[in-house]
């Protein structure tokens, strides 16, 4: 069975269902050996590795990370900050994501339509953290206009994206 997918270069790419096991595998542990995900996915160790390395190669996988438990590290609050800015030229733009992209607490930032220009994800040990970020990072970047602040309650799904 083939799956096209669309890239963002609105080339198609065809994914077979040995593929897309090969990315739920290592999706759930990307440190497995070459041997185990064959195993898993009915290949060889070789076929394995010249799969994983074509979907390197198509920019399908884009790197192996792992992933850290926040709260451990002392960052137990999480923080959705919705951002205005006074401009929307080209560059304001530009500087004020090459700016978000300086702060080490910002999670996540997303350009958005609606009523407000971004959404940011922070993390911070706690309340005084958060009011410590806000005056020393946030409020400190030019072209802000207005800023809306969440503490998160409760993370009720996370997820990557569906490989089916």
């Amino acid at each position: 069975m083939k799956i096209n997918r669309q890239t963002s270069q609105n080339a198609e790419e065809t994914f077979d269902k040995i593929d897309m096991a090969i990315l739920r595998v290592l999706l759930l542990d990307s440190r497995k050996t070459l041997q185990e995900i064959g195993t898993e996915v009915g290949l060889s160790p070789t076929s394995c590795w010249t799969r994983i390395k074509k979907l390197e190669a198509q920019g399908v996988i884009k790197r192996y990370t792992v992933d850290i438990d926040p709260a451990k590290l002392g960052y137990h609050d999480s923080v959705i900050v919705q951002v205005t800015l006074e401009s929307h030229t080209d560059e304001t733009l530009y500087d004020f994501g090459r700016t978000l992209a300086t702060i080490p607490e910002i999670q996540e930032a997303y350009l958005v339509s609606g009523d407000y220009d971004y959404y940011i994800r922070i993390a911070v040990r706690d309340t005084r953290d958060y009011e410590r970020l806000l005056r020393e990072k946030l409020y400190k970047i030019p072209g802000i206009r207005h800023s809306k602040s969440h503490f998160v309650l409760r993370v009720l799904k996370e997820a990557t994206v569906p490989v089916i």
